[in-house]
């Protein structure tokens, strides 16, 4: 079965990020040999006083293609991992959805949007996981971060938005590939221009400006790319400014 598993709030301004927990709970999923995972999405939700967050307000998000009779297992696991290794004054949140038991995703995914957008309140998040249901729990803290988690989920379920957590590793010469050498990476399905199309596999790209990173466009990670002036390699990786509307 598929799930998708999401966390935030787990950490303090001293500590390592929510991606760092994120990242070690799904490896623990190959390592226990529950099933396989995929690339973690990191998604923006709303910066407001009123919203408690370390950072950026950011949750994150992956799936995993697991033994259906592995999920009691590794939703207790992600619970005990997070109620030991999260930082003080955290208040961190775990969600976990099962991909096709999910009869009305279209709510899972506007909630998700509408947390991107304005203040949401712990116990709307709790009332649609128990429509939809989906596990949601608190691990410490207020346990505010329920509503980050479930809302992670409904945007990776959107399959248009957040950036994949992590820096590409490309093959290049002095800066510059390939949309070939790109796509062989295996966390890039699509090499695309900010305005939707595809670039041919021949066309080159400067990996410059900031990290490079893929984000999250149309169900599988897209690296974007905007024109760079550059006779040699017209276009080039997007700046950090683009990338944060992602």
């Amino acid at each position: 079965m598929e799930v998708l598993l999401a966390v935030d709030d787990t950490d303090n301004l001293e500590t390592k990020g929510t991606g760092h927990l994120a990242e070690a709970i799904a490896r623990e999923v190959e390592r226990k040999g529950w099933g396989t995972r995929s690339y973690i999405t990191r998604h923006q939700l709303f910066v407001h006083p009123d919203v408690p967050y370390t950072s950026h307000n950011s949750s994150m998000c992956f799936t995993a293609d697991i033994d259906g009779a592995c999920l009691a297992e590794l939703i207790s696991h992600a619970a005990g991992f997070l109620e030991k290794e999260s930082a003080q004054g955290s208040d961190p949140g775990l969600c976990v959805a099962i991909a096709d038991r999910l009869d009305r995703t279209e709510e899972l995914v506007e909630f998700g949007r509408r947390a991107k957008q304005a203040v949401v309140q712990k116990g709307e998040a709790y009332d649609l996981a128990r429509r939809l249901g989906v596990h949601l729990s608190e691990h410490g803290g207020t346990g505010g971060g329920v509503i980050g988690a479930l809302a992670a989920v409904g945007l990776r379920m959107s399959g248009n938005d957040g950036r994949v957590r992590g820096q590409l590793e490309i093959d290049n010469v002095n800066g510059v590939a390939s949309v070939r050498d790109i796509l062989a990476h295996p966390s890039v399905n699509s090499v695309m221009t900010l305005d939707g199309k595809a670039l041919h596999q021949d066309e080159a790209v400067l990996l410059s400006g900031w990290k490079v990173k893929a984000v999250l466009q149309g169900g599988g990670p897209v690296l974007l790319v905007m024109p760079s002036g550059c006779d040699d390699a017209p276009w080039q990786t997007c700046t950090r400014e683009i990338l944060k509307a992602y």
